[in-house]
């Protein structure tokens, strides 16, 4: 397996362009399925993911092209359709569920397998089932398969989530846009990702009400048509590169980047003592001098701190001034980056869903071992702010989630290697 290899070597400076969404594109490549005219993707990531959905897609009998060296996505499923979801596909990734809503709601009946991903947490499909049997689907688990069929068609329901959940959101949303009458679905997820779907699928000719907010209207169409449509920036991705001058010292300029995608996180890193202002271009961050303070964070469901930057928060936390308290309140694994730091010499104390990080003055490279893919990412950042080699393994966690992370480090000065196995 291949490695990364970090040195610690002082401030960056430059720009990082940043990239579409993964969990955007994920979620409107399956999109595709409620039409038979053409979708097409631009702004779109280069990630093994979404690979891993191009594969499931074809599988079910879509023709998918990558186009501009993959930045576009060329879909279309005017063909017959292959309402199984294999598990050969759908072990390697959380996202494959999304083709759930769009097969019951195009072909009646779907068979997917219970699906896959990173290894943080318990991530039942309860909530999807709820939606989609209130939407006059009945579902059975079998086999390890969701068994789903909706003979008599969807209809439109009034629809309340137990919690926020962004997948179940989005498999509803989707399922509903070809039922027949009105679905009202409370105490929905708020997610940009889940804002960027509603307007991909108006632009199909879907008719929704609310996206952004706690209650989404979906009044059912017969059909829905081809679009064109942007992939919104990845939120995750710009606060990921926003901590690495705040990590290292320094100023990048994250080109694409804005605020209000990752405002909770950026009230953050202010409270801590970095600097972020919005550009023309982007999003600028600096730390020119001083040691960051320390913060508490409490992750939660948009807009609060998002789950997916908790284990980069707390590489920055490691070296800062002071004692913060990191609760993680969506995943009950997602700590696992921490035994991994402490051998690069952080101080942390973990008790179940509750981390203590108390600063140290300097982290000390080491080799270390990557448990998921925001973990992995997390141990970079440490190693550019430590003294010495880190070494990452089991990088192909990273290779899910972002593009080009060597590249876009080593344009800001970092000194940072990929190491073929």
């Amino acid at each position: 397996m291949d490695s990364i290899r970090v040195k610690g070597n002082g401030t960056l400076k430059g720009e990082i362009p940043i990239a579409g969404a993964k969990n955007a594109c994920l979620t409107l490549m399956p999109a595709t399925l409620l039409s038979e005219e053409p979708l097409t993707l631009t702004n779109a990531p280069r990630l093994s993911d979404i690979a891993t959905m191009t594969q499931l897609l074809q599988s079910l009998g879509a023709e998918v092209s990558g186009l501009q060296d993959g930045q576009v996505i060329a879909m279309s499923s005017h063909g017959p359709i292959n309402a199984v979801a294999d598990y050969d596909i759908v072990r390697k990734m959380r996202a494959s569920n999304l083709v759930l809503g769009p097969l019951l709601a195009r072909e009646g009946h779907a068979v997917v397998s219970l699906p896959g991903g990173c290894a943080i947490g318990a991530r039942p499909m309860d909530l999807h089932i709820h939606g989609l049997e209130a939407l006059g689907a009945k579902i059975d688990l079998r086999d390890g398969y969701l068994h789903a069929n909706a003979g008599k068609g969807l209809k439109g329901a009034g629809i309340e989530l137990r919690m926020a959940s962004v997948g179940a959101t989005e498999n509803i949303v989707m399922a509903a846009t070809l039922a027949k009458g009105t679905t009202v679905l409370k105490n929905a997820a708020r997610e940009p990702e889940i804002v960027d779907l509603v307007r991909c699928l108006r632009a199909m000719g879907a008719e929704i009400e609310g996206e952004g907010t706690e209650t989404i209207t979906i009044q059912g169409v017969d059909r829905l048509h081809g679009a064109t449509h942007r992939v919104v920036a990845d939120r995750i991705e710009l606060g990921t590169y926003m901590l690495a001058p705040a990590i290292a010292g320094g100023e990048v300029e994250l080109i694409g980047g804005r605020r209000d995608l990752v405002g909770s996180f950026s009230d953050k890193l202010e409270e801590a003592g970095i600097e972020v202002a919005e550009t023309e271009r982007g999003l600028r961050v600096a730390r020119m001098n001083g040691q960051v303070r320390s913060v508490n964070v409490k992750t939660a469901v948009y807009p609060g701190f998002p789950t997916d930057l908790q284990a980069q928060m707390m590489a920055l936390m490691c070296t800062a001034d002071g004692v913060a308290e990191l609760e993680e309140t969506i995943f009950e694994n997602r700590f696992m980056h921490a035994p991994e730091l402490m051998r690069m010499g952080a101080d942390i104390e973990v008790h179940g869903g509750m981390a203590r990080v108390r600063g140290v003055k300097k982290l000390k490279g080491a080799p270390v071992m990557a448990t998921d893919l925001r973990a992995s990412v997390s141990l970079i950042l440490a190693g550019l702010a430590a003294e010495g080699e880190t070494v990452v393994s089991r990088v192909y966690h990273l290779d899910r989630g972002y593009e080009h992370v060597v590249a876009k480090l080593r344009g800001v000065g970092a000194q940072i290697e990929r190491i073929k196995s």
